[in-house]
């Protein structure tokens, strides 16, 4: 005789609730939404239920995007009184000829509910379908037989808002015009079929389908009760990895921006803020920027439209950078040599460069000993790609003192490059209008080749005198902290550094950065 010849044949356990589920499915209802509301249960507290259901073999899932229709107030309104134009046809039935900001008080006179915009709304609409015309400032009904396909038009319009309301089918062309109309709205949504499986049906025959409590975590209080007798207990499966979790973190970049802000703070510097709407004064002006220098026209600076100016009352430093820019003033300069326009320098805009953060530093505090700088976000109007982004920070710093020299800030350059471990720096002359000399340092990108960092150089006499600084030198670099990032995160594209991909994120790893570990 076989093994098991008078075994008896193995039941499948379910929970209470997972046999009314099949119950319902095998009853017909198979829209997920259906069985919810028949279980007052919601949709989301089942979706557990229905993939045990379907591991177990009893039922199969299909999920497809179905297209929701959800009726407006206003459409609502409608589907109750009437369409606007059902209406205005039954006033001017009553009333005759009437001008159509008079409609609301003439239907009031016949008892019928019609707002000034449902007149226009409905006139408007009629006047399509040639159902009324106008004379002498008045609307009147036109041909009967074009009142009549209006009205039926209306009337479609109507059943279909009242089938929607209740949940049924519309026909796809009414609805189409009353979301043009702006009565119905669309949205996706993802829906859930259950249906019987070949298995669940022949169990089920067989009378092999057992409800039963399900523990799937013992605790002390079921022990103590005992209501463990008569329970099965879910198997657990130690092959079935858990789920991964993904504990909240910083955005790898702006936790780099941190690590740079303690790098300076460890070498002597302080922070400087300043506002992202900028005065032309202190992004161009005071930086002795002359007001025809090309970066200045709107290809290379957003402007602002409203307010397009902002205010200044220190006119005494208004006309010491006028000085240095129409004939250098004391500065031993010839300056610009043309006529300063002070209105143009109140002009609002976008900050293009850090380096007016600096200008209104060194106005604030004049000659001194001091080193600050500035980590913040600057705009241009750029066209992005791996390289170049329209919003992007930048990294701008002053080292003010009466003994500053250009190897100062040749000697800073290698030393930040040092504590970032970006390797070696070159450097080469360069021109910036507010320094001399200038400066250009380069770092290599493993895949971008070398890239331009370090900008810099020493501020000029035209810049600085004009800011009350008479007494000491200033070195003054402004680097693109972007593509520093990019070298030591690892990436090769500028516009990742601002990624929201969260799948990206996790698997972006933080690089250690040598000289902040301890």
């Amino acid at each position: 005789m076989a093994a098991g010849a008078h075994e008896a044949p193995i039941q499948i356990v379910v929970r209470e609730r997972q046999k009314r589920i099949l119950d319902l499915v095998l009853q017909g209802i198979s829209d997920l939404d259906e069985i919810s509301r028949r279980l007052n249960v919601p949709r989301e507290d089942l979706m557990r239920d229905i993939e045990e259901l379907r591991a177990k073999g009893l039922v199969e899932v299909e999920r497809r995007s179905i297209e929701v229709h959800q009726v407006s107030e206003e459409g609502t309104r409608y589907a109750s009184i009437g369409m606007p134009e059902e209406r205005v046809v039954k006033v001017l039935e009553e009333a005759g000829e009437v001008n159509v900001e008079e409609l609301p008080k003439a239907a009031r006179s016949a008892g019928i509910e019609l707002t000034l915009a449902e007149a226009r709304i409905g006139v408007s609409s009629l006047a399509k379908q040639r159902a009324v015309k106008f004379a002498e400032g008045k609307v009147l009904l036109s041909s009967s037989e074009a009142v009549a396909e209006a009205l039926e038009v209306a009337r479609s319009l109507r059943g279909a808002l009242q089938a929607l309301i209740k949940g049924e089918q519309a026909e796809e062309g009414l609805v189409r015009v009353l979301k043009r109309r702006g009565l119905v709205r669309s949205r996706k949504r993802r829906q859930i079929l259950l249906r019987p499986t070949d298995t669940l049906r022949n169990l089920v025959s067989e009378g092999r389908i057992v409800t039963a409590r399900v523990i799937t975590a013992l605790t002390p209080e079921i022990i103590v009760s005992g209501s463990w007798r008569g329970a099965v207990f879910k198997p657990y499966d130690l092959s079935v990895e858990p789920p991964r979790i993904y504990p909240g973190k910083k955005h790898p970049y702006l936790e780099f921006l941190d690590w740079v802000r303690e790098i300076l703070v460890s070498m002597g510097f302080e922070e400087m803020k300043g506002p992202h709407v900028e005065l032309e004064l202190w992004n161009f002006d005071a930086l002795f920027q002359a007001q025809d220098h090309p970066a200045r026209e709107i290809h290379d600076t957003y402007f602002l439209k409203f307010p397009k100016y902002g205010r200044f009352e220190d006119k005494e430093f208004m006309e010491r950078v006028a000085r240095a820019h129409e004939d250098g003033w004391i500065t031993g300069s010839k300056g610009w040599g043309y006529k300063w326009d002070p209105r143009r320098a109140l002009r609002l805009i976008l900050r293009t460069q850090t380096t007016a953060v600096s200008a209104r530093t060194l106005y604030r505090r004049g000659d001194g000993e001091y080193m600050c700088f500035s980590l913040d976000r600057v705009f241009r109007p750029e066209t992005l790609d791996p390289k170049h982004s329209m919003e992007f920070y930048q990294l701008e710093g002053i080292i003010v003192g009466r003994n500053v020299t250009f190897r100062h800030l040749i000697g800073f350059f290698h030393e930040i490059a040092r504590r970032l471990g970006l390797g070696p720096v070159k450097l080469k002359p360069a021109y910036f209008p507010f320094t001399e000399p200038s400066v250009e340092g380069f770092i290599k990108h493993p895949k971008l080749g070398w890239i331009e960092v370090f900008p810099g150089g020493m501020f000029r006499p035209e810049m600085l005198l004009p800011l009350g600084i008479r007494e000491c030198n200033v070195a003054a670099w402004g680097i693109g902290i972007d593509r520093i990032a990019m070298t030591v995160l690892g990436v090769d594209d500028i516009r990742l550094l601002f990624a929201q991909d969260l799948e990206f994120l996790r698997r972006w790893h933080r690089p250690i950065i040598k000289s902040l570990v301890r």
